[in-house]
């Protein structure tokens, strides 16, 4: 990441990870260093530079020893490195148990539900009163009856409008539940996000309750079509499960939650909606996973670490999964000369993952790419990140492309989707400072044999994926998207919520808009303005590696497009504002959802 997000926000981020069971060693830093060569050679690296073992490549890995990431659900180990390695400052994080909750779907009365907590999602014309200060909505009628006027009474003290955000939690007399909660959704409550919301906001209500059992319902629901009732559950499912969970495996004390069991009244039931909860299950486990890849600090989670987990994914789902972890020579053989010339600084070597997804049985229709951005830290190298708000401390984070493809991965391991092929790629290393690294001013060469004079080394991220994106494009894919925190001027451009999305293709961008609907992620379209271009252009190479402040984010968008085949369809997601939420100060694990739901829409199911 060049500068910082204030500073310069026209470049990139970018983060890389590390072993300390591996080195990476340089001899020396010759002219070719980074696979450049005179036009007269071939563009092969030089004598003399040496590279130490790392990650072989398998189909499978194993683990027998407590991991540093790892978290378990019952018994089973979700998320586990194979080898326990003691980090910087000997930190191991502790084993944090993921939320597993039972979901089902009723229909009964709202008001004769028992347990421990009942949760009504209530918009601003929920709420509404006659003359004489009682509900019009009939739900709340029913319920305020029962509690002889209290909730009415109550929402009115409180001045419980109904608007997003809002809660109100009341331990009444009168009913079968021993508490009843109304929760906000605003003005109308048709999106997804609204009941993510909703259900992240009815966790909170019952981790402070410490409700054992809890029903959620809707104060309105007759105008509700059966498919927006599904989508509906879908959502307050997957908001509850990330609600109730609180990533304490670097804190020496952390609170188990409680919350065992939800009702879902009024949604319908059988076995259609069953299997909707169930997937709302699957994938909110594949994005806390993604939430604690970025969460977990550099020391930790270093480029090995990472193959790791990747092939952890693997070795879980090998019914459907193979895993090819290359190592800095293989790279190196394959010509990544972007991809090393970041990674060269660092005493921690690079990892090069690819996972193949194929479905067990069947013809497959679509192949398609997903390539993440894997900079486990970020230090901006010779352009160091310095200064107030250049958030090095935070260049963790600048995995979080990866840790979307990875999280995707994981969902659609257990989802196992039909006639699609998908290939998860990242090119993971770290960006750090030594004599042996990439300094301004050096030509490296790409695995296309295209040329980049490095203007700045803090903008790192994009030469790590140019070399991922030939990678992808020669596994014969016709679709890909790329995620990475790429630059700073998208977070200017669209602030700390929404994605930039840069695509030349419109029928991709439908697609991917579609999915994020169901996601509940917020994306937004920018241009691919092909005359910037003029700005990335070289007087020694054939481009630099930034084009200046102005349009940061589009001269990142089409530096990538270099590297893709004009025959494939593509797009670039910029998610350097949403990949961390600041007031939380954690991961959001933004990306997973809106991929698995892509890679469904390309499949036969």
């Amino acid at each position: 990441m060049a500068g910082s997000l204030l500073h310069s926000f026209a470049t990139s981020f970018s983060s890389c990870s590390s072993s300390s069971s591996s080195r990476l060693l340089l001899s020396h830093s010759p002219p070719s260093l980074f696979l450049t060569s005179f036009r007269r050679s071939a563009a092969v690296a030089a004598p003399g530079v040496r590279f130490s073992r790392v990650l072989a490549s398998s189909s499978s890995s194993s683990s027998s020893s407590r991991s540093p990431l790892c978290y378990r659900r019952g018994q089973r180990r979700l998320m586990a490195h194979s080898i326990a390695r003691a980090t910087l400052g000997l930190t191991q994080p502790n084993a944090v148990d993921v939320p597993k909750i039972a979901f089902a779907a009723k229909e009964i009365n709202a008001v004769e539900w028992k347990g421990d907590l009942l949760a009504v999602g209530v918009t601003e014309k929920d709420m509404a009163k006659d003359e004489s200060s009682k509900f019009d909505n009939s739900l709340l009628k029913k319920l305020d009856s029962q509690l002889g006027g209290l909730l009415s009474e109550a929402s009115s003290e409180e001045d419980f409008t109904g608007k997003a955000g809002q809660s109100m939690v009341l331990r009444l007399p009168g009913l079968s539940s021993k508490r009843i909660g109304l929760i906000g959704l605003g003005q109308s409550s048709s999106a997804t996000f609204a009941f993510r919301g909703f259900g992240e906001a009815f966790a909170a209500a019952a981790k402070s309750t410490q409700a054992n059992s809890a029903a959620v319902t809707l104060a309105t629901t007759d105008s509700i079509s059966n498919d927006s009732k599904l989508s509906t559950a879908t959502a307050i499912a997957s908001g509850t499960v990330l609600g109730l969970y609180e990533d304490t495996r670097y804190k020496s004390e952390g609170k188990k939650p409680v919350l065992k069991s939800v009702d879902f009244i009024g949604l319908g039931s059988g076995a259609e909606i069953e299997k909707k909860l169930k997937y709302a299950e699957d994938v909110s486990t594949a994005v806390i996973f993604g939430k604690e890849l970025v969460n977990s600090p550099a020391n930790v989670l270093t480029p090995a670490v990472l193959a790791e987990e990747a092939s952890k994914i693997a070795s879980t789902y090998s019914d459907v999964f193979t895993a090819t972890i290359l190592d800095a020579k293989k790279c190196e053989e394959l010509k990544m000369g972007s991809y090393l010339g970041v990674a060269a600084a660092s005493a921690n070597p690079p990892h090069f993952i690819h996972l193949c997804y194929k479905p067990s049985s069947g013809p497959v229709k679509t192949k398609l790419a997903l390539v993440g951005k894997g900079l486990t830290f970020d230090s901006g190298g010779y352009n160091i990140k310095t200064g107030a708000g250049c958030s090095i401390e935070l260049m963790k984070f600048d995995m979080g492309g990866s840790a979307a493809v990875l999280g995707a991965a994981k969902a659609i391991g257990q989802v196992k989707p039909p006639g699609v092929e998908v290939h998860f790629i990242v090119a993971a290393c770290e960006n750090m400072i030594s004599g042996t690294g990439m300094r301004p001013g050096d030509v490296v060469t790409a695995s296309n044999g295209k040329t980049i004079e490095v203007n700045n080394t803090d903008a790192e991220g994009r030469l790590t994926l140019a070399d991922a994106l030939v990678y992808a494009c020669n596994q014969g894919v016709e679709k890909i998207i790329d995620l990475a925190t790429l630059t700073g001027a998208c977070v200017v451009a669209l602030g700390p919520s929404i994605a930039g999305v840069f695509t030349p293709s419109d029928d991709l961008a439908k697609e991917v808009f579609t999915a994020a609907e169901a996601s509940g992620e917020k994306l937004w379209r920018m241009p691919l303005e092909e005359s910037y271009w003029d700005n990335m252009k070289s007087g020694v190479a054939d481009m630099v590696n930034t084009g200046g402040r102005q349009g940061g984010a589009i001269t990142a968008a089409l530096f990538l497009k270099q590297f893709v085949n004009e025959k494939v369809q593509w797009m670039h997601i910029d998610m350097a504002g949403p990949v961390w939420n600041d007031k939380k100060r954690a991961a959001t694990g933004f990306g997973i959802g809106t991929l698995v739901e892509w890679v469904l829409l390309n499949s036969s199911s």
